[in-house]
């Protein structure tokens, strides 16, 4: 059995990446998740992507990529039928997930007192830019913003150059992985004290936390984090380096993996070399050993270096590009990437990834295709106890 959060109610009262990513791994889990989105308009990623087909029918594919296996209801917290079914969604719900700018929730009626009043065993987890105290909290942040203010783009690209983001939503992921594992943390223990809580996940410090030895050195030792390009500043030789056809990644952080690696490259004379005797001596001496290595590996493709050195397990691989990373036998076999209706004209289907984590041996995919804007309303306004009059009526009142 895969759904190991079955029967958990989960409110998404999230838009964009982050929260919505949180989400979606829930829903992987098993999760019922219900995605609360504005009448009209709904999460704002809708409208995002390069495909204009699925961005005309709200289906952008920003959106499509992390909000599959969840059911949408459109709801007006600003009215009072409005806020009257959203607080039946909270009385019925086990998790409420929101990343909303802090306060925001609370001035349309609903903070986190009127929300364990309403459900005191309900986890509540909020996910902003800079956390709910302190000077930033209620400053807007994008990915972008909050990979400046951790120091992430500061040791991020080419000693020669200046400081350059991450080429993907790193901190918006973080941010959304942080809050899942919390949120299954907080229904652990709220299932043996019978109690909720208030989680408050910061992007900014997630991002510091995510940092490694980048941050550690800097508390521990005292030494700032430089800019490496794509060498390991841990280790050498470890980094890119350029065979015959291109470039490949090696990573022998360890004396029998350097030795390995002259060995396979036919220079056993590096082993015995005083500028790489040992790891110190190597790190030191990088750039020449870096010339010594590549003018060996020169003779052949980054492919058939590859092969080689696995084989001696010497940690390498070549560089892909995402359609070849994703059309990988490994990633096949594994199931990661799954196809899901989207039923839009000339659009049938699209591909989205499911998780990373298999559950006794089965991989974990979409239980649902991702949902129209306000798609299941009335199925889960009859769940909550609505009749189709008090339905039609909340509609006729903009309510939902």
């Amino acid at each position: 059995m895969t759904e190991l959060l079955g029967g958990i109610r989960v409110l998404d009262l999230t838009t964009v990446l982050a929260g919505p990513f949180g989400a979606y791994q829930l829903s992987l889990m098993g999760a019922d998740v219900i995605k609360i989105e504005v009448p009209g308009t709904g999460d704002v990623a809708r409208e995002f992507g390069e495909d204009e087909v699925l961005k005309s029918a709200s289906m952008g594919p920003s959106f499509l990529a992390q909000n599959s296996g969840k059911r949408s209801i459109t709801v007006n917290l600003k009215s009072e039928q409005g806020a009257e079914v959203f607080e039946r969604l909270v009385r019925s719900s086990d998790v409420l997930l929101e990343n909303m700018r802090p306060g925001v929730l609370a001035r349309l009626g609903f903070s986190w007192e009127r929300i364990s009043e309403i459900n005191p065993q309900i986890v509540y987890c909020a996910v902003s830019g800079f956390g709910q105290t302190g000077p930033l909290a209620e400053r807007a942040a994008y990915d972008q913003i909050i990979q400046g203010f951790a120091g992430m783009a500061s040791v991020t690209g080419l000693a020669s150059g200046g400081p350059l983001r991450v080429g993907f939503p790193i901190c918006d992921a973080l941010g959304g992985f942080v809050a899942a594992m919390a949120i299954c943390a907080a229904l652990v223990r709220r299932s043996m004290e019978q109690t909720g809580c208030f989680l408050d996940v910061s992007m900014l410090e997630t991002a510091l936390t995510s940092m490694s030895w980048a941050v550690s050195e800097q508390l521990i030792s005292g030494r700032s984090a430089l800019r490496h390009g794509n060498d390991n500043a841990a280790s050498s030789p470890s980094g890119t380096f350029q065979a015959s056809d291109g470039p490949v990644n090696i990573a022998s952080n360890t004396q029998k993996q350097f030795e390995s690696l002259c060995q396979v490259c036919g220079r056993l004379d590096l082993i015995i070399d005083e500028r790489f005797l040992n790891r110190a001596d190597r790190k030191r001496n990088r750039s020449e050993l870096t010339r010594e290595l590549e003018s060996a590996l020169s003779a052949r493709s980054a492919e058939e270096w590859e092969a080689m050195l696995a084989d001696v397990s010497v940690p390498v691989g070549r560089l892909l590009n995402v359609e070849q990373a994703l059309n990988q036998e490994q990633i096949k076999v594994r199931g990661l990437v799954h196809d899901v209706e989207v039923n839009v004209p000339g659009r049938p289907s699209v591909k989205v990834l499911g998780s990373g984590v298999h559950v006794d041996g089965h991989t974990l995919a979409p239980s649902l295709p991702p949902p129209r804007l306000g798609q299941h309303t009335n199925t889960i306004l009859s769940e909550l106890g609505y009749s189709k009059e008090e339905i039609e009526a909340l509609r006729d009142r903009e309510a939902i």
